[in-house]
């Protein structure tokens, strides 16, 4: 078993350092030791020793030099993307994605298969054989993979990567310690070591890790509606003991009482990870006959089939119980995004976990709901933007910590 420690939480000032100079090296190499100085505001033989290190450990190298302004050329420093590989698996609302990423980032090898809405039992076993694929198809990859990063929906607990996972028991959702110990388990079969991550964490930082510039240090991921990712100058904030994210309140005694008759149910409730539009175009759909058949017509779908997919396709086509529908929940999403833009004041508000396949009517629709409804004085500057990464973005940010720890614990 590797040493490595992925559930590590606080850095020392040297980890901290080798984190930011890989994120350096990823974001801007080639790049010389005066410009990573100059970055960092931290003199050049400083950097030079923590290069050195790296580059006996092959996860840097020299390169061409330079364009000299007078006296020598400096040295260009890159990564060696091949020097350390990570596995990242996540979940989304429709998608469960597995990849193999280089120390760039780049993905190596991915695989995806449709989420399944079974027990979490059944959800382990099945993020334990997409990881087995990514061995299978990785075969040439295997002595240098440093760990596995797993982005799963839940409260994790930092000290033992166990779950407590939302049970939806009858009308009601209880959280219950997932029976599988998913982290050891990994451990056990892949002799690999392994971090378990909330899923909106995992993708707010893969979000930021490969698409946001480095001057966006206050972002919030938007993970459907029922969590969020939350990053504060730079870093990831998970809260005193790492729950920090859950954007909702419940309490099933009195959970028939807690309904608004407006954004039915209330933005502060629980709510179903799908923004309950299934339920509401279930509800549409059975209390008027002409209007199903359209629907099932443009959606290719049943009343027993009909899911997220299709609300998207009969979109498209221009399907007007669909398009209420999500206007619906473009609103709802809208006002509890308004909250939060008011509660951090983000540069950047990501949405993700399956919406971004809504298209521009719902994130329009969303934008002008959160300018109507925040202060005029924290959207000013606010940018609300889909996820680029898309269905990726929990298993890349999975894999993103990992490989930050390679660097870190050096």
């Amino acid at each position: 078993m590797h040493v490595l420690d992925l559930q590590k939480e606080i850095f020392s000032e040297k980890e901290k350092r080798n984190i930011e100079i890989f994120d350096i090296l990823r974001r801007h190499g080639p790049i010389s030791r005066p410009d990573i100085s100059q970055e960092m505001g931290i003199n050049v033989v400083t950097i030079s020793s923590y290069i050195d290190d790296f580059i006996k450990r092959s996860l840097v190298y020299e390169k061409e030099l330079d364009v000299s302004e007078g006296g020598r050329r400096p040295v260009l420093l890159d990564l060696n993307p091949s020097a350390g590989f990570a596995i990242g698996v996540g979940l989304n609302l429709m998608n469960m994605v597995g990849l193999l990423v280089d120390l760039k980032g780049n993905i190596i090898t991915k695989t995806q298969v449709p989420r399944t809405q079974a027990s979490v039992g059944e959800v382990s076993e099945c993020l334990l054989e997409i990881v087995r694929e990514i061995l299978r198809r990785s075969k040439g990859y295997t002595e240098n993979i440093k760990g596995i990063g797993i982005g799963i929906a839940g409260l994790i607990n930092k000290k033992n990567g166990s779950v407590h996972w939302p049970q939806k028991m009858d009308h009601y959702y209880t959280y219950t310690s997932v029976d599988i110990p998913l982290k050891d388990l990994m451990e056990k079969e892949f002799n690999l070591p392994t971090l378990i991550e909330n899923d909106s964490t995992s993708a707010c930082s893969g979000e930021h890790w490969l698409v946001l510039g480095q001057e966006c240090k206050n972002v919030l991921y938007m993970f459907s509606g029922v969590g969020c990712g939350i990053m504060i100058n730079g870093e990831v904030y998970r809260g005193s003991q790492g729950y920090a994210g859950e954007v909702s309140v419940y309490n099933y005694k009195e959970q028939d009482l807690f309904n608004c008759a407006s954004g039915a149910p209330c933005f502060i409730k629980r709510w179903e990870m799908d923004l309950g539009i299934i339920d509401e175009l279930k509800a549409i759909l059975l209390k008027d006959k002409e209007k199903a058949n359209e629907f099932f017509r443009a959606a290719s779908c049943s009343m027993e089939s009909v899911d997220l997919k299709n609300v998207f396709i009969a979109v498209r086509l221009r399907n007007e119980v669909a398009s209420l529908v999500l206007d619906n929940a473009a609103k709802r999403l809208g006002i509890k995004i308004a909250y939060l833009v008011n509660l951090l004041n983000p540069q950047v508000v990501v949405i993700g976990g399956g919406l971004e396949e809504a298209g521009e009517s719902f994130l329009n629709r969303v934008r002008s709901t959160v300018m109507d409804w925040a202060f005029h004085e924290s959207t000013s500057d606010l940018k609300i933007v889909y996820s680029q990464l898309r269905e990726n973005a929990v298993a890349m940010g999975a894999a993103s910590f990992v490989l930050e720890r390679v660097f870190a614990q050096l």
